[in-house]
């Protein structure tokens, strides 16, 4: 993963639930995630499955991820071509569930970011410049463990290029 990123921010507001990310009603989809993404927050902003664009974000306010274990959640996200997620807080299981399929899940305050704002995010400084406003706003730097999971796609990626996880190299 190249660094900084650059994208827009959508912005969503909080409880986003996994039903929110990828709707029931396309269930039958589960097995094939690229026609899945075409569906992804549908329902939280019709427009976002065909504007947004690979390396925007996703901006949310707290609970982002909430509801059934969907792992697909994250990877839908992902393959929609958002660049990582930031949020006042994650349920614990999409957190999870991100970083094993590779996509970065931001712990920030978001308040100052608005729909549209471009932004630029350094995940090792713990960095978020908003260049629409000329603001700043500053987050707990992703553990390199972290940082090279993500880099090598996600966990089962980094297990199979490096072998047994391990916590240092």
């Amino acid at each position: 993963m190249k660094e900084p990123i650059n994208g827009k921010a959508w912005k969503f507001g909080d409880d986003i639930s996994t039903d929110l990310i990828a709707p029931g009603r396309y269930f039958h989809l589960r097995t094939n995630l690229p026609e899945l993404a075409k569906h992804v927050l549908e329902d939280a902003d019709p427009e976002f499955p065909s504007n947004v664009n690979p390396g925007d974000f996703v901006v949310a306010g707290r609970n982002f991820g909430l509801g059934s274990s969907r792992e697909h959640a994250p990877t839908i996200i992902k393959l929609a071509g958002v660049s990582a997620v930031l949020a006042k807080s994650f349920a614990r299981i999409f957190y999870r569930n991100a970083i094993n399929v590779g996509l970065p899940v931001l712990i920030c305050d978001t308040d100052k970011i608005d729909e549209g704002d471009e932004l630029e995010v350094d995940l090792s400084a713990g960095i978020i410049k908003d260049i629409t406003k000329g603001i700043e706003i500053t987050f707990n730097p992703l553990p390199d463990v972290m940082i090279r999971i993500l880099n090598d796609g996600g966990l089962a990626a980094h297990i199979e290029k490096h072998g047994d996880f391990k916590l240092e190299d």
